[in-house]
């Protein structure tokens, strides 16, 4: 099991991979004390049947740079093979703002093939790879020094079977024309804004009851107050204040240092310092906020006038439309998105790309009174008008 420690070993790595059609990608990160995931090691394997062009890059390991594995992913001759690749594409570019290129995720392939919602890397292994994975390494700290060499084995294991998964998945793309598909959805994981968190938008992930303008504004200044420090700091935004607690102080609306102690939900490091000075500054601009400045509430599907039976309906389409296409529901279309389709909302993206294709286009009509649904034996078929 040989692990890469400086940037020639790992320059000389990429250059032979280069040379190869693929190369499996994954990496071993932690994220519960910090913002940002912090990268401890990096699998990489080449084409073949053993271990032996399979290597550990120690990102950890002093005066190493990931440059030669940066110009391994702009070479656009070879593609990167990742499983679940969001978490590991969002290390990448927020260290050096570079994507993969080309990207091939075998979840979300797995999923175009039929394979089930999300499908697990170890589950994969067993129904394509014929094997089963050790999986009693999976929650070990990555950061500690040395590695042992149950963690080493752990960690190869999700590089190597995944050369076996990806050109399986990728010869069942190719026969069923769905490689297109597959390449639509991995622009999400390409593009930036995936990976950004702009503070002034953080107040649109809290839940609330209130869709008051001013409190909303509150909330508003009290999440980019709290998404800046968290960036800044590297810590989690929940070692700042919860979400509770920042609902709880847009009510209170606390003016002095004195009504901020009166607040339950806050942790007892928010009540001093930095971070109650950045409290009483959030409130008061949410506070004297201009009226034309108040943010709102998307609102548009909490106005939609839908038909449960209709939505009922949709929902035997996409069944029928997922078992005949063999493809992952939620893939297609949520829950949600079915209850919108039948408020009258067209701007979903059940109904955009290759999902409209294999249901929108009938849902549309189903909605619209153009086709019917009916039984044959023991499918659901339509029938048009």
């Amino acid at each position: 099991m040989r692990t890469i420690t400086t940037t020639d070993d790992l320059a000389s790595y990429c250059a032979e991979a280069a040379g190869h059609d693929y190369v499996t990608v994954d990496t071993e990160f932690l994220r519960e004390r910090t913002y940002y995931s912090k990268l401890c090691l990096i699998q990489l394997a080449m084409p073949g049947t053993d271990d032996s062009n399979a290597v550990l890059v120690d990102p950890l390991a002093e005066g190493l740079s990931l440059e030669p594995l940066y110009a391994l992913f702009r070479d656009t001759s070879v593609v990167k093979v990742f499983h679940a690749a969001r978490q590991d594409l969002e290390i990448f570019f927020v260290d050096a703002e570079v994507f993969p290129e080309p990207l091939f995720d075998t979840q979300v392939a797995a999923m175009v093939c039929g394979f089930g919602e999300q499908v697990g890397y170890e589950t994969l292994v067993r129904k394509i790879a014929h094997e089963q994975l050790d999986k009693t390494s999976r929650f070990t700290d990555w950061s500690r020094r040395p590695l042992s060499d149950a963690q080493k084995k752990y960690a190869l294991a999700d590089v190597t079977h995944l050369r076996q998964i990806y050109e399986f998945l990728a010869a069942r793309l190719a026969e069923t024309g769905r490689d297109k598909w597959v390449a639509e959805e991995l622009e999400t994981l390409t593009t930036p804004a995936t990976y950004l968190n702009p503070p002034e938008d953080a107040w649109k992930r809290v839940k609330t009851r209130t869709h008051s303008g001013r409190f909303l504004a509150i909330v508003r200044a009290l999440a980019a107050f709290r998404e800046r420090l968290a960036q800044s700091r590297n810590i989690p935004r929940n070692r700042i204040y919860k979400d509770d607690a920042m609902v709880e102080l847009a009510s209170l609306k606390p003016k002095s240092h004195e009504e901020l102690s009166r607040a339950r939900l806050l942790l007892r490091e928010a009540r001093k310092g930095e971070i109650a000075e950045g409290i009483l500054t959030a409130v008061a601009e949410g506070v004297n906020c201009p009226t034309s400045d108040l943010p709102e509430m998307d609102k548009r599907r909490d106005k939609l006038q839908v038909n449960p039976a209709l939505a009922d309906l949709l929902r035997v389409l996409l069944k029928a439309k997922v078992e005949s296409a063999g493809v992952a529901a939620k893939l297609i279309a949520s829950a949600a998105d079915l209850d919108a389709i039948a408020g009258g909302m067209r701007d979903v993206q059940a109904l955009r790309g290759w999902r409209r294709e294999v249901f929108g286009d009938d849902a549309i009509e189903l909605c619209e009174g153009r086709i019917a649904l009916t039984a044959k034996g023991n499918d659901v078929v339509v029938v048009r008008s």
